[in-house]
């Protein structure tokens, strides 16, 4: 009876020590599943701080064409105003999106931009265009809205004359120490005929 109680008790402490050690086991590492980092996902507009920009951004703003512009190749690009900030733009292409601020040029024109991704959107009197200036490439092009349009027909019908179209009377040369560096429109020609003139009557 002794021994069979002695080999119970063997048994018994054997079937508790295999689970415990069981449970100090390492994991195999088969077993062992890596979960991949999600991608970074675009900061929702909501989420934005609101942009502190100045009395010119402000003034450029104010010119921003918004709504759906057509480009050309079927490229269709929506505009809208953020509410949340005035002056900062939600610029939607197909699946881009981009967050643009206006940037104050020396020529005039209207000039967006979103720093993170070199997205650039120039707008102009007959159309607007996209532009990448980290890769150099354009993304749209001939963007116009129906104000846009008008002004490219009107263009189209009445073109500017260029500069060496013009007559030559109405140029006349700038430069220092009367080099020739550049031909400009006479703004009057009138005075070089009244010269012309007065020499004419001088002379007899």
């Amino acid at each position: 009876m002794k021994k069979q109680s002695i080999s119970g008790l063997l048994l018994l402490a054997v079937a508790l020590a295999v689970p415990a050690f069981a449970a100090g086991k390492p994991a195999n590492k088969a077993a062992v599943k890596v979960t991949a980092a999600a991608p970074a996902k675009p900061v929702e507009p909501e989420l934005l701080a609101p942009a502190a920009l100045s009395p010119q951004q402000m003034a450029i703003a104010s010119n921003v064409l918004v709504g759906k512009i057509n480009c050309e190749l079927a490229v269709v690009v929506t505009m809208t105003n953020d509410e949340r900030s005035p002056g900062r733009f939600f610029l939607d292409m197909g699946s881009k999106h981009y967050v643009l601020l206006p940037v104050v040029t020396s020529t005039g024109a209207v000039r967006l931009e979103e720093e993170a991704s070199g997205a650039v959107w120039l707008q102009l009197g007959n159309k607007s265009m996209l532009m990448n200036q980290k890769e150099g490439k354009r993304l749209a092009d001939e963007c116009m809205n129906p104000d846009q349009l008008l002004v490219a027909q009107a263009m189209e019908r009445n073109p500017q004359p260029g500069l060496l179209d013009a007559p030559k009377d109405a140029l006349v040369p700038i430069g220092a120490g009367g080099a020739v560096q550049e031909l400009v429109p006479n703004p009057d020609p009138a005075p070089k005929l009244i010269a012309k003139a007065k020499t004419k009557k001088k002379s007899k």
